[in-house]
């Protein structure tokens, strides 16, 4: 009687698996679905729509705004916290750049989806759960060549290098560019939230000057990745996240979401 009680489990269990879906949870929840609609701009001339300002955060400290924020788009609290911080030192900093958070979130979106890349996600000290590694730049169809620069200590290849991070950084940028948000003296982490935002928002001011003005925004895209369709994705998501923080401040209702159009 044995085998024909195993071959009926067998057959439940198949038969479960095709009509039961059974919920894994990598990460922590995320924000619902946001959909950003993809803006054919013309590369040079205009700039993301600016967002409301946002208040001082503390990241890993829940705040009202960035919540709220966070809840109507699909940047995790976290993360946005970043974001907003780096957008602020800049402006202490760079006050010339125009830097806003919303075009941080549009890079991190398109790099990384906000460092959930894989099922990855940032924890509360901003790490990374798992490093961030993009593919061997080993010239292959489609793929840069660019030999090891850093005997594979942050992207674990002596022979070639990756992008590493949220923000999908080089080891050799990093090593000239990283930035400590917290300031505490340990060396700049990439695979860090905040390091790696405020290390994006240096490089972005540094190559193009005044992000308020079309050419320049375009000017610090191009050099962040030189590519017209990367840097419409990235004012696409800029904008569309600058917009729901307007909304947000013009309205005591939940906003509505984009739905149309293709997302990254």
């Amino acid at each position: 009687m044995l085998l024909p009680v195993v071959a009926l489990v067998v057959v439940v269990v198949l038969w479960l698996r095709g009509t039961a879906t059974i919920p894994v949870t990598i990460g922590p929840p995320l924000p619902p679905p946001f959909t950003i609609p993809y803006l054919d701009v013309t590369p040079g001339g205009a700039v993301p729509t600016a967002p409301r300002p946002a208040p001082a955060v503390v990241p890993g400290v829940a705040d009202p705004w960035t919540t709220r924020v966070s809840g109507h788009t699909d940047i995790p609290t976290r993360v946005l916290q970043a974001y907003v911080q780096a957008a602020a030192i800049t402006a202490k900093r760079t006050p010339g750049c125009h830097l806003t958070w919303a075009t941080l979130a549009g890079i991190g979106r398109v790099e990384s989806d906000h460092g959930q890349h894989d099922g990855d996600y940032v924890g509360q000290n901003g790490a990374e759960v798992r490093p961030i590694i993009g593919p061997a730049l080993d010239g292959s169809p489609g793929v840069q060549r660019i030999p090891d620069t850093d005997k594979g200590r942050l992207d674990g290849d002596p022979v070639w290098d990756h992008a590493i991070g949220p923000m999908q950084f080089l080891p050799s940028r990093w090593h000239t560019l990283g930035q400590r948000a917290n300031g505490d003296g340990t060396p700049a982490d990439p695979q860090n939230i905040d390091d790696a935002a405020l290390t994006a928002a240096k490089y972005l001011c540094a190559y193009g000057g005044d992000l308020a003005v079309g050419k320049d925004w375009w000017a610090a895209a191009y050099h962040y990745n030189n590519s017209t369709a990367y840097g419409r994705e990235v004012f696409s998501a800029a904008d569309a996240y600058a917009k729901v923080s307007l909304s947000l401040a013009s309205t005591s209702t939940p906003v509505s979401t984009p739905t149309s159009g293709p997302g990254h």
